[in-house]
């Protein structure tokens, strides 16, 4: 019985990497969100993004911006996110206090976040639209070999959103917008599993893989203000999704010990509730060519106060029973403080400066949730072809607090892990691209 509660329990911590500070890979926004969806707003640090009068890639953040629309436009962008991470481990131990050793080498992986925008005017003082984003996602791999294999050897979590929007110019100082939202998530989640014996037993460590997909529906909400020329203030708030993800396990040389325990191939589901964002922008022309611009973003990370996995029977017609475990995440902010200045009437320069605090706290952080307060600088532009062609480009430098995974095995769900200690800098440069143009 004690075997089979802590493989459970091994195989839920490796779930819950989809909901909490999950990616090991995901080193740009606090937690695994990700926060690359207009190269515009990235210029600045997303400064003002919730208020911004550029274009209408804003709209991911408030729908009230597709108001900024005055014919048929498209915008698309995307973010190459090339991140580093060192990994350290100090010490690791398996279930029967074996010493592991083993390093981990090319754990995070490039990735390219895209982000499409179209907006089209239905009626006078209204614009309806559609979009295309990545909100969730990223992927990393420790290997097979590193010490710290029993708490996580492979994560890829992606979550892509298509988005119908539309919003209405209500009077010269308000504007209102709302989108409804589809949502596709997948999962695929892998460990090492242990044989109680360090690998060193004559059948050795055996290897499991969680997949799971769903599709969910949610909304957004947004209001645009201008109580005065040149000043606008914009709230924008965006809905959990709850995912009920359902696929199939899938194990390799499963320890003769576990597979008595109905250790096999079997249908699975885990709820998860992806975090709220409720943003607010600010944008002050300081002069004509001149404008200062700060944002304050709220996530609701306390959604994901637990993650619980739930198993069908197997071929063996064993049902492996439900396991639970606790991360007590933190509702936590974002702010961020940025400029654009119009250099003439063709080029824009913009900077902006950022700090992102994690949600994880550290008594549950762990080898899937490596995650810390980061700090973003920020600077990018645009350029402007013709009255109808825009091209936007930026560069942020993502510099995470260095921070330490201790798992000493006081924690239930570590079982079946063992301990680890490991220590992690990571760092990662971000290049966006966007383009606009007018029809």
């Amino acid at each position: 019985m004690n075997c089979r509660k802590t493989l459970l329990s091994r195989i839920v911590r490796a779930s819950a990497l989809i909901g909490a500070g999950m990616l090991v890979n995901q080193v740009h926004g606090a937690g695994f969100a990700l926060n690359d969806h207009s190269a515009t707003a990235s210029g600045n640090a997303l400064a003002g993004a919730a208020a911004s009068k550029a274009d209408i890639s804003g709209s991911f953040w408030n729908p009230a911006l597709l108001t900024n629309a005055s014919g048929p436009e498209l915008y698309m962008s995307g973010a190459a996110l090339l991140p580093s991470m060192d990994v350290s481990a100090n010490s690791a131990s398996d279930p029967a206090g074996n010493h592991i050793s083993g390093e981990a080498t090319d754990v995070v992986d490039p990735s390219i976040v895209p982000a499409i925008y179209y907006a089209h005017p239905v009626a006078e003082n209204t614009v309806a639209g559609l979009s295309f984003n990545v909100p969730f996602g990223l992927s990393g791999e420790y290997g097979r070999d590193w010490a710290g294999r029993y708490h996580s050897a492979e994560t890829s979590v992606e979550v892509m959103t298509l988005a119908a929007s539309v919003a209405h110019k209500v009077s010269e100082t308000i504007s209102v917008g709302g989108s409804l939202q589809v949502h596709k998530g997948s999962v695929l989640l892998a460990a090492a599993l242990t044989d109680f014996a360090g690998g060193l037993s004559n059948h050795g460590e055996g290897y499991g893989e969680l997949e799971g997909d769903d599709i969910s529906v949610g909304y957004s909400l947004g209001v645009l203000f201008e109580p005065a020329e040149g000043t606008r203030i914009g709230l924008g708030h965006r809905s959990e999704i709850d995912f009920t993800f359902e696929g199939e396990s899938s194990y390799d040389n499963v320890p003769p010990t576990l597979r008595a325990l109905g250790v096999d191939e079997a249908y699975l589901f885990d709820q998860i509730d992806f975090p709220s964002v409720t943003s607010l922008g600010l944008e002050q022309d300081v002069n004509e060519r001149l404008t200062v611009a700060a944002t304050a973003m709220y996530t609701g990370w306390s959604s994901m106060d637990e993650m619980r996995i739930a198993f069908a029977p197997g071929p063996d017609n064993i049902k492996q029973p439900d396991s639970v475990i606790t991360f007590k995440f933190q509702d936590q902010w974002f702010y961020s403080l940025g400029l654009s200045y119009l250099v003439d009437d063709k080029l824009t320069v913009r900077t902006g400066v950022a700090r992102d605090y994690s949600p994880v706290r550290d008594e549950y952080r762990t080898a899937r949730t490596p995650d810390d307060d980061r700090t973003w600088y920020s600077f990018g532009g645009s350029y402007q072809f013709s009255p109808d062609t825009e091209l936007h480009m930026a560069y942020t430098y993502v510099d995470v607090d260095d921070t330490s995974v201790i798992r000493d095995g006081s924690l239930p769900e570590d079982a079946s892990r063992g301990r680890l200690n490991a220590d992690y800098e990571t760092h990662a440069h971000v290049f966006s691209l966007g383009f606009n143009m007018k029809f």
